[in-house]
């Protein structure tokens, strides 16, 4: 009976006394490339806010940038949940997006202000899915900058051939809809 509480007590002392952190020199970001067409714009931009954090790594530490590059391709072609609708121009138009409205505040009395999320597809297709990934990452500098390295490409070809992307990793991935 002694042996046994002798190994547990050496597996116990051999488990690490001190938490490590990265330090900013040591991270080498990578870059992934995923394609949004037919994807939910909340469940894509989850996924996107983890890899850009970091999260994803076993190095993650909160304080400094441990994510990657995130190139977004189709990022227009992005849906909402909800029952289908008709739309004259957005084939994957639905009853959430026909209630979704983006507000924010001017700064100056009475400066808030909305627009409903039909007319921000209208005028710039992408920005529903960076205002998504935004709203997910942390509200500071830190944030801005790990936004800074979401690339959103309304079409199937990037400019960051050069890095070299490798796919987005496959267990990130939400599952794809079928409509």
């Amino acid at each position: 009976m002694q042996l046994r509480i002798r190994v547990v007590t050496t597996a116990i002392k051999s488990a690490p006394d001190r938490t490590s952190f990265v330090k900013p020199a040591d991270v080498a970001p990578k870059w992934f490339v995923v394609d949004a067409e037919g994807q939910i714009v909340g469940r894509l931009a989850t996924q996107i806010a983890t890899v850009l954090m970091g999260k994803h790594k076993p190095e993650y530490t909160p304080h400094v940038d441990t994510g990657d590059y995130v190139i977004v391709l189709n990022a227009g072609k992005v849906q909402f949940t909800g029952g289908g609708m008709v739309h004259p121009e957005h084939p994957a138009f639905t009853t959430k997006m026909a209630k979704k409205k983006y507000w924010w505040v001017t700064g100056w009395p009475s400066g808030l202000r909305n627009i409903p999320a039909i007319n921000l597809w209208e005028k710039k297709p992408e920005e529903i899915l960076r205002l998504a990934v935004k709203r997910m990452l942390p509200k500071t500098a830190l944030g801005r900058h790990m936004l800074d390295k979401l690339k959103l490409v309304e079409g199937d070809v990037h400019p960051h051939q050069a890095q070299k992307p490798e796919a987005f990793p496959a267990h990130l991935m939400p599952a794809k809809v079928v409509s």
